[in-house]
């Protein structure tokens, strides 16, 4: 029996006979299973939720975290708000031109502005002070006229009503010099976009996320200017606005040539192809420049430090050779 079963199993006509049924079997539960399925869209919605929920318990308790690390951006410092109401520093110190160079330098709150104002109030006074203190408590500049000592309290007290406005000059021209590196890349990028049938805003937005990392801040200004372009009722505007706060030539080109071209429905890919290939050449001119000037800024460091060096290394045996002899 044993061998009759052995001879069995071992038949080739039943191995394939076998093997027929079980793919035969296989197909057909394949094609079956998606009938025979129950409907589980009440649970997947129901994980959905929870996912959902659970997202933003995650949102929550990061931006709780982050809670400790506010910026001028994020805040709302309501003592500094109350320092500006009480003595009316938005009158005495703030114009148009104050407001756009917070905006060139990425501090556009309320906040950022009120910050601006107290220190610009109040840092002239604590400078004051600390002069006095060094200069008269501390006994410095005992030599000199007591006029010479006033004046020089009264600097030190301008240079503190100034420091504000210098802190926020060399946050724009940073802010502004990656802009300006970028910006051609972004401009071939748009260009890309716009030639492919995108729209402005979804071509800015696009270009946003593919700046990000090498530029953050035009990133920024991108994303901000495509949420204006959404809810302002005059597109003009919100493109003039890009311009206003970068404060550029080159992008305030271009904002006018998207103005003109939605304003007489003119194609703006050359437009844009130009003002980049401007831009590129500007940036090349100003690398040029760069190293057109290296020479002169050489010059000095090479005489004070490697001529002095070469002479003595030239100059120096025949001088051990000329006292050996005398």
């Amino acid at each position: 029996m044993t061998k009759d079963l052995a001879a069995t199993l071992t038949d080739p006509a039943f191995l394939f006979a076998v093997l027929v049924a079980v793919a035969v079997f296989a197909t057909f539960y394949t094609l079956a299973s998606p009938f025979l399925e129950r409907g589980d869209l009440n649970k997947r919605m129901k994980a959905v939720s929870t996912e959902r929920d659970m997202m933003r318990a995650r949102e929550r308790a990061r931006m709780n975290a982050d809670a400790s690390k506010t910026t001028l951006r994020t805040q709302n410092n309501q003592s500094v708000r109350q320092i500006v109401e009480r003595f009316n520093l938005r009158k005495a110190l703030v114009d148009d031109n104050t407001v756009n160079r917070l905006r060139a330098a990425g501090l556009r709150t309320q906040n950022a502005l009120n910050v601006f104002l107290v220190a610009r109030f109040l840092l002239p006074f604590v400078f004051l002070t600390l002069a006095v203190l060094w200069i008269f408590v501390l006994g410095n500049l005992t030599d000199r006229p007591f006029a010479i000592r006033m004046l020089v309290a009264i600097v030190v007290a301008y240079v503190g009503f100034y420091l504000p406005n210098i802190y926020i000059s060399n946050r724009v021209t940073k802010r502004q010099h990656s802009i300006k590196r970028a910006w051609p890349d972004a401009l071939d990028l748009m260009l890309i976009c716009v030639e492919s049938g995108i729209s402005i805003e979804a071509g800015m937005r696009r270009v946003a996320e593919e700046m990000s990392s090498q530029s953050p801040e035009l990133a920024e200004e991108m994303v901000l200017t495509t949420a204006e372009l959404s809810f302002l009722p005059d597109r003009r505007v919100a493109l003039e606005n890009l311009g206003t706060r970068t404060q550029l030539d080159i992008v305030k080109n271009v904002t006018q040539a998207l103005i003109q071209a939605e304003r007489y429905g003119t194609p703006i890919a050359q437009a844009l192809r130009v003002l980049a290939q401007e831009g590129r050449d500007e940036r090349m001119n100003e690398a040029e420049k760069k190293a057109a000037a290296l020479p002169p800024k050489l010059t000095v460091p090479m005489i004070l430090f490697f001529l002095p060096v070469l002479v003595a290394v030239i100059l120096g045996p025949a001088g051990i050779q000329v006292s050996d002899k005398f």
